[in-house]
């Protein structure tokens, strides 16, 4: 048993699920069929068990070091990634134009996804690239592209994204880094960026940081942030490497997980002039950067899913495994002992971690075959139509992974008992390296605002209503089904629930108090999403069970049993929660600071 990947049920929500062979028929990805995506993910599976996987917790209690102002990282890393590069993998996020495989989003999430389980902290130089790279392509200049892409796309140099600052934080307007404008058309960059992923190490030649700051004059705000291409080394018109570009590492910030990847405290220009290239138009920095911020956040979605699968794995494979105890009807001590997946609340414990994690799963598998949708329809309309959908769910897709599925990780550990508090199980630092997804890429707090606040009310409304339509086409299909009526009946008020509780919000004259509870909100609108991706897969489940492998029995039934689990564990606390946020309490919102404790 694999404890980095369910490659049934992949398969089960790649195919079953999602109809990825339909997608595979449109001429985009026409060079890929079901063989063809299996001997992918074959490799991937294979690289990650016997190259990633084994050195993870290796790497975890030996972070990389800053020492003379550099970093110090475990040769494994270089070696994995140089196995990475050298299979080709790094061109599996990119299209042909640019040298790269041209995979079905939906295939090159679920491959980079089994390297994320096998190996957290590693995957990130590899993703933080590929996502500065998809940047560069779409907002860059010609030459820029010319220059840069090449080597990123090979895999030869990196790249990151560079927001935060020590005093800003989340709140980009406040960013104080400067970019001057020269008698060349490039830029002095200064300033200091802080939690750079990756920021620094000498694993590659070169390094393509993509940094917001503001060009003096420009508007306050967010809409005076401009982006600029900024290499650790100069690069000569050749290709070559040039002079450093004068990029101090200040030093490493020290994690509680995620400890493998590098993170930063960067000074520009602190030594000598940092020169950048602005990346699109003067002032539209945070559009452009967003290129690379959505795509992250759905990646960040996809980690948060299958580092809580790592776990739910592992303590299914430990709980089959585990004698202790015996049932509560059995008196004798002298009987075997039973493996503990025989207790109840055991079987609780691995039932909420696959009611998370596969859910979460099926989830951002749809918004990657929404991407795909976006990329290969011929219709502008299924094209607009793709894009409100992922708009709405992009805050969920980050969001309710990094909420729920690091409870699955909890679960994790509860279940090995001590044993999983300890560093010689994976399922503890599984939870540490979840922790962070919960904060990077936009707090779980800032995607509330923004759904509540944004998305459900954009375009009159209009992504809120596609989606509905894309809810009641599901319960339909399962309304064919009697084993499913219940769930449509609760599915269908939990979204009535919805268009209610935001009927109360919208008549609060206090836009603070409309969104006091943004992230409750989240949360409640996240169970309802998850919950239409298990009538998904109910629905393919009685499909399944109707061809009659028998094989597959118990799979299926796990499905549905899964489902009616979420149905019944989960979904009812939704309805409260949207009972809350459309109360418009302000409990929290009047509390004073000095009430917490006193004066």
């Amino acid at each position: 048993m694999s404890t980095i990947v369910n490659r049934r049920d992949l398969d089960f929500l790649m195919y079953e699920t999602h109809n990825l062979d339909e997608l595979l028929e449109r001429e985009r990805y026409s060079d890929y069929d079901r063989e063809s995506v299996a001997a992918i993910l074959d490799l991937s599976q294979s690289m990650a068990q016997d190259i990633f996987q084994p050195f993870a917790g290796h790497l975890d209690q030996n972070e990389p070091k800053y020492v003379d102002g550099k970093v110090e990282i475990i040769p494994e890393v270089k070696e994995a990634l140089t196995a990475y590069k050298d299979a080709g993998l790094f061109a599996s996020g990119y299209d042909y134009e640019m040298g790269g495989m041209q995979l079905p989003w939906v295939v090159h999430q679920s491959l980079s996804a089994i390297f994320v389980t096998a190996n957290t902290s590693v995957t990130s130089y590899i993703f933080l690239t590929q996502g500065a790279t998809n940047m560069l392509n779409a907002c860059g200049s010609d030459d820029l592209k010319a220059k840069y892409m090449p080597k990123m796309v090979a895999g030869e140099w990196y790249g990151t994204m560079c927001l935060s600052e020590p005093q800003a934080g989340s709140s980009l307007s406040d960013i104080r880094t400067k970019a001057e404008k020269q008698d060349d058309g490039s830029y002095n960059i200064t300033g200091t960026k802080m939690w750079i992923s990756a920021g620094d190490h000498e694993m590659t030649d070169n390094i393509v940081h993509m940094v917001l700051a503001k060009i003096p004059g420009s508007p306050a705000g967010v809409k005076g942030i401009s982006l600029f291409l900024v290499p650790k080394h100069r690069v000569n018109d050749d290709g070559s490497i040039g002079d450093s570009n004068n990029i101090a590492l200040a030093g490493l910030n020290h994690k509680m997980g995620n400890k493998g990847t590098t993170n930063c405290l960067l000074n520009f220009g602190e030594s000598g002039d940092s020169i950048g290239y602005l990346v699109g138009d003067e002032n539209k920095g945070l559009s452009n950067m967003f290129h690379m911020m959505n795509e992250a956040r759905v990646a960040v979605g996809m980690g948060s899913t299958v580092v809580g699968l790592g776990g739910y794995l592992y303590s299914l494979d430990y709980a089959r495994n585990r004698p202790q105890g015996r049932h509560l009807t059995n008196k004798d001590p002298e009987s075997p002992m039973v493996m503990i997946s025989e207790h109840a609340d055991v079987k609780r414990m691995l039932m909420t971690q696959k009611a998370f994690v596969e859910g979460a799963h099926s989830l951002i598998l749809y918004a990657a075959c929404l991407l795909d949708e976006r990329a290969s329809s011929e219709s502008a309309e299924e094209r607009a139509r793709a894009s409100l959908l992922l708009e709405l769910l992009t805050p969920i897709c980050k969001s309710w992974p990094s909420e729920f599925c690091l409870e699955a990780n909890k679960l994790a550990i509860q279940i090995l008992g001590g044993y999983g508090y300890t560093r010689e199980y994976p399922v503890e630092r599984y939870y540490r390296d979840n922790r962070l997804n919960h904060i990077h890429e936009g707090t779980h707090a800032i995607h509330g605002l923004d759904i509540l606040g944004r998305k459900v009310n954009m375009a009159d409304g209009a992504a809120l209503k596609a989606l509905a339509a894309e809810v009641t086409q599901t319960i339909t299909a399962a309304s064919a089904h009697t084993e499913l009526a219940s769930h449509c009946q609760d599915l269908g008020a939990a979204m009535q629930q919805i268009q209610l509780t935001l009927e109360s919000v919208s008549k609060a004259s206090d836009p603070s108090l409309a969104l006091a509870n943004a992230t409750i909100f989240l949360d409640a609108m996240g169970h309802v999403v998850i919950a239409w991706m298990w009538l998904k897969q109910a629905v393919a489940a009685v499909q399944g069970q109707a061809k009659g492998n028998t094989a597959d029995t118990a799979f299926y039934s796990g499905k549905l049993a899964a489902c009616k689990f979420f149905y019944r564990y989960e979904l009812p606390k939704a309805i409260s929660k949207f009972d809350l946020v459309g109360s418009l309490d302000d409990t929290c919102l009047s509390m004073s600071a000095e009430e917490f404790i006193g004066h």
